[in-house]
């Protein structure tokens, strides 16, 4: 079979790797305890789960406009001026098959074959597969435990090229919950023809405050959506903010690669913003008690957390007391403790070996669970 050559670049997901040997052994009996998938365990908030109902008692299932109904794409400009103080043209705003359209848009939009895009290492191992997908080459710039994780812009410009068209920066990140600075983003959007934010973990912000780029440049590219502050991840609805020289551009791949995006999702969001955020507040509360106690669990049985996660729902933590092979241990820490934790290599190359990726998106119950879990493995480990 001619596959095309591009795909021998794309890289395995390994925490779904993780997470279907997970469900095997759960089908076996054995007891598992999941922290390796980025996904909250709370339901979607009622209002929206009622939206979504009327929407299609109402026979709302149809084709909606190809950058999405006019109704929310001005939500969600409304709620850049009453969150940030930004204000957005909902003209610019366009709703995506989750923040993974968002990104495909995007990168179809702005990248030529051998354009380089910048990406962190450690960072979210999909981004540089969106890159590679349109035959662009992802450039790696290491970030440390050390620096708290967060970009430092010298390196960023020693890593620019003339191919260089955009870079990437998540804050909070994943996996590593690190919130970049407002001086920083502002300095590194000034440093490419087009700056991507993924803000995908804004709201889920418990030490510091996130800033939208918005708030120094309206040339930046935002790409956010409700999968994670709203538990609708499996509504698959995102939404991207795009420059007004880009939009029609990324209108005609919508329009060709998406129709449109999911119908019913799209009036069930409208609910999002005007009756959701008690319970959204009501999720991030109990995330930061899950947050202080995994870290403070993890610590008092040897791993290293000298970076404490700001925001997201993760935990990077240090495992080089215990093994330098993230993915070896991952796989000790299923098969003897029944806990699943994504190894840190799945996350890029630099270091990502010493590290494993502990989600809190889990009851307190089950964390301190697997904390015990994990402990009476590594004596027995011993």
């Amino acid at each position: 079979m001619l596959i095309a050559k591009r795909n021998d670049q794309i890289t395995s997901f390994i925490v779904m790797e993780i997470l279907e040997k997970a469900v095997r052994l759960e089908r076996e009996g054995k007891s598992i305890i999941h922290l390796e998938i980025g996904e909250p365990d709370f339901d979607t908030p009622e209002p929206i789960r009622k939206a979504g109902i009327r929407a299609i008692k109402e026979s709302k299932t149809h084709y909606t406009p190809s950058l999405g109904i006019p109704q929310l794409r001005e939500a969600i400009a409304e709620f850049y001026h009453d969150y940030y103080g930004v204000d957005v043209s909902p003209e610019r705003v366009v709703v995506t098959n989750g923040t993974s359209g968002a990104f495909l848009l995007v990168m179809a939009a702005i990248l030529d074959i051998g354009d380089e895009v910048i990406f962190t290492d450690p960072g979210y191992p999909c981004y540089p597969n969106f890159a590679r997908s349109f035959d662009a080459n992802p450039v790696f710039v290491p970030v440390y435990e050390e620096e708290n994780f967060e970009v430092d812009i010298k390196r960023l410009k020693e890593a620019l090229s003339p191919r260089t068209k955009a870079i990437l920066i998540a804050s909070p990140a994943n996996p590593t919950g690190t919130l970049t600075s407002p001086e920083k983003l502002k300095e590194a959007l000034e440093l490419v023809p087009f700056f991507i934010s993924d803000e995908i973990y804004h709201g889920l912000v418990y030490e510091g405050e996130e800033h939208t780029v918005l708030e120094f440049s309206d040339r930046a590219i935002v790409i956010n959506g409700f999968s994670k502050l709203f538990a609708m991840t499996g509504w698959r609805l995102g939404w991207v903010i795009v420059p007004e020289d880009l939009l029609k551009t990324i209108h005609k791949l919508a329009q060709n690669l998406f129709i449109c995006p999911n119908s019913i999702s799209q009036y069930a969001a409208l609910a999002a913003f005007k009756e959701s955020w008690d319970y959204v507040l009501e999720m991030k509360e109990k995330y930061n008690e899950r947050r202080l106690e995994m870290i403070k669990g993890l610590r008092e049985i040897g791993f290293e957390i000298k970076s404490t996660p700001a925001g997201a729902f993760y935990v990077f933590a240090n495992i080089s007391k215990f093994s330098d092979d993230s993915f070896k241990f991952a796989h000790e820490l299923l098969d003897n403790a029944g806990v699943a934790a994504t190894p840190g290599v799945d996350f890029g190359k630099n270091r990502t070996n010493h590290y494993i990726r502990f989600s809190y998106a889990n009851s307190l119950e089950n964390i301190r669970e697997a904390i015990e879990r994990i402990k009476t493995y590594l004596k027995e480990r011993a």
